[in-house]
């Protein structure tokens, strides 16, 4: 039977790991994993987070299941991180998921539960496990254009064109921020106008926050959710804590279901359950009990916005860098953009050629939609890479 399974295509940015593992040349840089480093090339655990997992070990008394859809303490501390004073309990459904990707999954499963004729709206670009995951479960995927290559920036008139053939019954995919993979995240003003062509379509947004206080800060990252979430009556939230909260292998996500009443919130509820029982039974514990942990404690929770804060600057420090490394040496500002984008990301218009010259030639990993991880740089290689990015002739 197994003789049958065809071979799948290797995943694009694993198997680029994979090279950049294989290159026995020193100096190598890896810009293409999505995941936080530090100017060292470490992932750091988290003060806050060593510190809590310190009083798990000491106070924790069985490993028996939890939830099937998460504890309540993760659930509403997730949802107050996201929503602030516009969490609503009475008609909030909330998931403990397997990291944000599970977010996702159990996301889209659940729309296509209500609607089984479900269409998804996705950015062009966007991160391609999104299309991975749609296409694996048979669902039509539509683009919507919203990266200007000539620009580096959104092209907001003609996203707004392309959302606007959303139906009712329809998902309308968005960034929550920190847009992955361009770096180009939309203004409050653009959410706004996003938000009255949801509300005139019916659609209903599933919004991919996988970056919070990576972008902008912890409030000014979620302000888009927030007023989407203001303004349309259903509202999915797709959210991770790997990024923020440094867990990446503990595998935490939720998935939040604003719903328009008590009645609905309770059948999303009873889905959502039903969709970890079918997938994986009961989520895991340890990274959820963590975040609780950390947010639930003033203390805790005030050291953790510090150093992710920290995370935050370094990040922005080494865009404007990168700009002025480019600026000096192109003698334009045409890599400006690098400084206005924020999260991990930016997509700085190389052709794949271009890409390829610079892994051969100078050792630089990304991938080949030039797409760079910001966080994979220091002080010292940033100029390595402004000066391969000119004399690849980007």
């Amino acid at each position: 039977m197994l003789g049958n399974l065809k071979p799948q295509a290797p995943d694009k940015i694993l198997a680029l790991m994979g090279e950049f593992k294989a290159d026995p040349r020193q100096g190598k840089i890896d810009l293409g994993v999505g995941v936080y480093k530090d100017a060292t090339g470490h992932t750091p655990i988290m003060r806050a987070v060593l510190e809590a997992e310190k009083r798990m070990l000491e106070t924790e008394t069985t490993k028996t299941y939890a939830g099937l859809s998460g504890e309540p303490d993760f659930q509403k501390a997730m949802a107050e991180l996201i929503l602030a004073d516009g969490y609503k309990p009475e008609t909030t459904a909330a998931l403990a998921t397997v990291g944000g990707t599970g977010a996702i999954r159990q996301a889209l499963e659940l729309a296509r539960m209500a609607n089984p004729d479900l269409r998804v709206f996705v950015s062009d670009p966007t991160w391609p496990n999104h299309i991975s995951i749609m296409n694996f479960m048979g669902l039509p995927v539509v683009s919507y254009r919203y990266f200007d290559n000539a620009t580096r920036s959104v092209n907001f008139e003609a996203m707004k064109e392309d959302i606007s053939a959303a139906k009712k019954g329809d998902v309308v995919l968005l960034h929550g921020c920190c847009h992955n993979p361009t770096g180009a995240n939309l203004s409050i003003e653009q959410w706004a106008e996003v938000a009255a062509i949801l509300e005139t379509t019916g659609a209903t947004p599933l919004i991919d926050l996988a970056y919070q206080g990576f972008g902008d800060g912890l409030e000014e990252d979620a302000a888009g959710t927030r007023l989407i979430a203001s303004r349309i009556p259903e509202v999915l939230i797709a959210a991770s804590c790997s990024k923020n909260f440094g867990i990446y292998r503990e595998r935490t996500g939720c998935l939040l279901a604003l719903c328009t009443d008590k009645a609905t919130k309770d059948l999303a509820q009873g889905a959502m359950a039903f969709l970890n029982r079918q997938t994986y039974s009961f989520p895991p514990f340890h990274g959820a009990k963590i975040v609780s942990t950390i947010l639930n404690d003033a203390g805790l929770r005030a050291d953790w916005m510090a150093e992710l804060e920290e995370v935050r600057g370094g990040m922005l420090r080494l865009r404007t860098q990168l700009a002025n490394e480019l600026r000096d040496l192109s003698g334009s500002d045409r890599f400006d953009f690098v400084a206005e984008h924020r999260g991990m990301f930016s997509r700085i218009g190389a052709s794949p050629e271009q890409v390829a010259k610079m892994k051969e030639e100078f050792a630089i990993y990304m991938v080949g939609d030039s797409r760079l991880n910001i966080a994979g740089l220091n002080d010292t290689t940033v100029p390595i890479l402004a000066r391969a990015i000119i004399e690849a002739g980007v």
